[in-house]
């Protein structure tokens, strides 16, 4: 006879419904994710058409008027005349972006990779603690803040002492030297726009890095370590190679930044629209330039070549994180095949 009362489920039969029930929810769950998911996806996509779309319409003015030559002409001129609405050429722009970028770039990639390393795989414990945080709060400084250090702090430090003493012993290479004129002392130039961002891509570089280099398996560097290896071998040899495409994408983002920048860069970097063949001669950016020049256009055709710069600026950033996925996809290459 059954010990199981009249009326009163079956244990078995009970589990059975309840997983039911949860697979019932599971799947249900799984859609929803999924859906929600797509959601994002097509949001951010749908928005970055919007934007593009945005851009590009307001810049078909002077895409129509100057076409690709707007980016080989240096003259900028928004003055309207009775004959002209104005003359623009992007070129100075573009260089002044470019080159404090890429300056940037170089130096942040040396220190935000340093301070990665010191912080993953040298500092004690209770240091890293307080100086990882510290690092990771230049990050959130607003960009308004970092200009006025630069106006205040950097500016005048770099006219005092920086300039002179890289003329004293670099003043052969143009890029540093004068040997194309004098080099204005007012501390305000492409050099002084570079430390700025130097400072604002240093979180971002050493935040990334640092992160990469914890993940980094510990049989990894214990085998390395059981072989003889020093510590700086160890970094060199497993820790560097195996986060090589993480550095990458980390430089990407940060070369990213540095392109955008424009409040900052506009307070320091002199605002001339000429080519300049030192680092010390003052400059302009494509950013700082929408940004000074957008709320007070003087024609139609100046604000569509403001919007011209916004497409030159979302092509550069498009192309190099296509080229950063390119050499990031080469070194998992690499590295599966060694």
């Amino acid at each position: 006879m059954s010990a199981i009362a009249p009326g009163v489920p079956n244990p078995a039969v009970r589990l059975r419904e309840a997983r039911a029930r949860l697979n019932a929810i599971d799947r249900r769950a799984s859609l929803a994710l999924r859906w929600l998911c797509f959601a994002g996806g097509a949001i951010v996509l749908l928005a970055m058409i919007a934007v593009a779309y945005e851009v590009i319409n307001g810049a078909s003015q002077a895409i129509g008027k100057f076409g690709p030559g707007f980016l080989i002409h240096k003259t900028w001129n928004p003055v309207v005349t009775p004959r002209s609405p104005g003359v623009f050429g992007a070129l100075s722009l573009i260089y002044g972006t470019l080159i404090t970028s890429v300056f940037a770039l170089i130096l942040a990639t040396a220190l935000g990779v340093a301070i990665a390393i010191y912080l993953a795989m040298l500092a004690p414990k209770p240091v890293a603690a307080v100086v990882g945080p510290l690092v990771e709060l230049l990050a959130a400084v607003p960009s308004i803040v970092i200009g006025f250090i630069g106006i205040i702090v950097i500016a005048p430090f770099s006219q005092s002492t920086l300039e002179p003493a890289l003329h004293t012993v670099l003043g052969w290479i143009p890029l540093v030297g004068n040997l194309f004129g004098p080099v204005p002392q007012s501390g305000l130039s492409l050099f002084t726009a570079a430390l700025v961002l130097t400072i604002m891509v240093v979180p971002i570089i050493s935040a990334l890095c640092r992160d990469m280099f914890l993940t980094v398996p510990r049989e990894l560097q214990e085998g390395a370590e059981a072989l003889g290896a020093t510590r700086w071998e160890v970094i060199r040899g497993v820790v560097l190679p195996t986060t090589t495409s993480g550095i990458v994408a980390a430089c990407v983002l940060g070369f990213g930044r540095a392109t955008g920048e424009a409040i900052a860069v506009a307070q320091v970097i002199g605002g001339v629209n000429d080519l300049s063949a030192s680092l010390f001669n003052p400059g302009n950016s494509l950013a700082s330039a929408i940004a000074i020049q957008f709320g007070s256009p003087d024609s139609a055709l100046h604000t569509s070549a403001l919007y011209y710069c916004g497409v030159v600026v979302f092509v550069i950033g498009l192309v190099v994180n296509l080229l950063a996925r390119q050499i990031a996809a080469g070194f998992r290459t690499r590295m599966a095949l060694g």
